[in-house]
């Protein structure tokens, strides 16, 4: 059975999909239009105070590098763009569920943006906020897993423990497919650009990747480097090796390492704890 087939077959078997509220399914159908403005999604996003309220919280957060500088939705939206936003707002509700249950993948995704913020940044490559979001949303597929195929979940864990092996080799075992590949469905059915869905897809191996590769890289390395720093789990106690041909390609053989790593340490302190 390819690999498409089996994902098939796994999405048959889900019940459901993590529950979205209907604000982020108007916004996902608003984004697409060209006559959409920053008044309408912001407008949209008012109406609904909690939500708006975390939005507003994740985008001042060091992982977007406006800390405590932008007050009001219309304004994030402004300096952001539509789709950033979009992935700040799928974030914000889908992580709802990772922090009630899955606090160790929450805090590694959290660390992933964070350093990929950092790592953007500090490259001087276009839409940092955006990688940000990316990383932020690159184990979605975990998610899903845990939310609607939570017995195939608990065999994973098991294969985990019993073999001694990476997450990702155990779900290869247990469904035939790994969560990249789960949340790059996911990522088409909830209609996410393909500027975010890419890494999603793509993170574990980024040399694969067609398009976006920069983006992929800084992805692939912030996930590694937040493991190496032990923030967070993502489900095992393995340190991802780094993709040499990821690490050349954005120029990090280049760079000031200790200077950079020093950065990552000190904004990674910034968001320990955090709470969405």
């Amino acid at each position: 059975m390819s690999k498409a087939q089996q994902l098939k077959a796994i999405t048959k078997r889900i019940q459901s999909l993590p529950t979205l509220p209907q604000v982020v399914q108007k916004l996902t159908t608003m984004v697409e239009s060209p006559d959409v403005t920053a008044k309408d999604i912001g407008r949209l996003l008012n109406s609904d105070q909690v939500l708006s309220a975390k939005v507003l919280k994740l985008v001042n957060s060091p992982f977007y590098g406006f800390p405590g500088r932008i007050s009001s939705i219309s304004h994030s939206i402004i300096l952001l763009g539509f789709n950033v936003i979009k992935g700040v707002v799928l974030s914000a509700s889908v992580f709802d569920l990772m922090e009630q249950s899955m606090v160790g993948l929450w805090e590694h995704s959290l660390g992933s943006a964070v350093v990929s913020g950092t790592i953007g940044r500090h490259l001087g490559l276009s839409e940092p906020e955006e990688i940000s979001t990316g990383a932020l949303l690159h184990d979605i597929g975990k998610v899903l897993v845990r939310v609607s195929l939570s017995d195939d979940y608990e065999k994973i864990k098991s294969v985990v423990l019993s073999k001694g092996c990476s997450f990702r080799d155990a779900e290869l075992e247990v469904l035939g497919v790994d969560h990249a590949e789960i949340g790059s469905w996911l990522a088409e059915e909830w209609g996410l650009p393909e500027r975010l869905a890419i890494p999603i897809s793509f993170h574990h191996e980024p040399e694969t990747a067609v398009k976006f590769k920069d983006r992929v890289a800084v992805v692939h390395i912030a996930d590694s480097i937040v493991r190496a720093f032990g923030v967070g789990s993502g489900g095992d106690a393995f340190v991802s090796r780094i993709s040499p041909q990821a690490w050349e390609l954005v120029g990090m053989d280049r760079v000031d390492l200790p200077l950079l790593m020093k950065k990552i340490y000190s904004d990674l302190e910034e968001v320990d704890n955090y709470q969405l």
